[in-house]
């Protein structure tokens, strides 16, 4: 057994200290988030998000729609869409991305009966023409998005 004498450097624990295990987990995070922010949403995540997002708009203001016996009927806009009817501020009227479009039949009805008509709108994204999302009912169910063959 080895023993220091008076005088003598004493040894150096061996290991990585506290602010060192930092410093590499800040290098990682940082390289991380970089890698993050390289790999944006392609253009058919961010219509998927859309029409994901629309086709639940469009079963909150058919609910809204049913509760308050009032007809409500969603219009597209130029760079956006209006919900007519429906309790002001309670639903959005613009898209997540500049790049949606709505491709065809630019109104949907959705109230105050339990039972709509068959509703379709077809989006597309500016950057992706030949991709293309439908949002459909049947008139019982939830809307729902469905994929357009070309």
């Amino acid at each position: 057994m080895r023993t220091s004498a008076a005088g003598s450097k004493p040894t150096r624990p061996r290991g990585f200290t506290l602010l060192e295990l930092l410093v590499v987990v800040a290098i990682v995070a940082l390289a991380s988030a970089g890698v993050g922010f390289a790999f944006r949403d392609s253009a058919d995540s961010q219509l998927e998000r859309e029409a994901q997002r629309l086709a639940a708009l469009f079963d909150a203001a058919r609910a809204q729609s049913r509760a308050n016996g009032v007809p409500v009927r969603w219009r597209a806009l130029e760079g956006g869409f209006r919900f007519e009817g429906a309790l002001p501020g309670t639903l959005p009227e613009h898209w997540l991305s500049r790049d949606t479009i709505v491709a065809a039949q630019a109104s949907v009805l959705l109230g105050p009966e339990p039972v709509i008509g068959a509703q379709w709108l077809e989006l597309r994204s500016v950057a992706n023409p030949q991709l293309a999302l439908r949002v459909a009912t049947d008139g019982v169910r939830p809307f729902a998005v469905q994929n357009v063959q070309p």
